[in-house]
């Protein structure tokens, strides 16, 4: 990899353009850049999940899944290129039932929060929709890899079970939605 990352400050995208990892310069406003940055910010949201005092196996799982969510940042940044394989998708399919498997069946909606740790599993969840969002938005109109289509989807699940595991972890309960609340 060498000196990658040696200079950070290029002035190169001043105008509003940016380079793609193919050395092509879009605007920073071009759907494939959109995919890029909420693909970045949802790794950021998983940063702050893990500066939270989570579970070892939670810790690694999702320490994987920022490796992955870089190779799909690399993935998006060079057109018709593909780095993430379907693989990635099984791990996520694996730990989704493995966690959900210990967790009592929903019988209401919830509400994002209980412990600081599973609110911010709940916001990674969001985030992860959104980029989700901006990728079968590129993929509308440019080529796109199924696995990174199928790979934020299934990821959005697991954060939302992993808010409720982090929840059990603290001690704390599912905040339930009281739909028949008095208004």
């Amino acid at each position: 990899m060498g000196h990658r990352l040696s200079k950070i400050t290029t002035r190169t995208g001043d105008a509003g353009e940016t380079g793609l990892g193919d050395g092509a310069r879009v605007p920073k406003d071009h759907p494939r850049v959109a995919a890029l940055g909420d693909v970045d910010e949802l790794n950021s949201a998983l940063g702050l999940i893990l500066a939270e005092d989570v579970p070892q196996d939670i810790r690694s799982a999702l320490g994987e899944v920022q490796q992955d969510l870089l190779d799909l940042g690399g993935e998006l940044s060079i057109p018709g290129h593909a780095i993430l394989k379907p693989d990635r998708v099984l791990f996520l399919d694996r730990s989704l039932a493995s966690w959900n498997e210990g967790l009592p069946p929903l019988k209401e909606f919830i509400l994002p929060g209980g412990s600081r740790a599973a609110a911010a599993a709940h916001l990674a969840r969001t985030v992860c929709r959104r980029a989700e969002r901006s990728v079968v938005s590129l993929a509308r109109k440019e080529a796109v890899g199924e696995p990174a289509r199928r790979y934020l989807n299934r990821l959005s699940d697991l954060l939302f079970v992993l808010a409720r595991v982090l929840n059990r972890a603290a001690g704390v309960g599912d905040v339930q939605w009281r739909h028949q609340r008095k208004r």
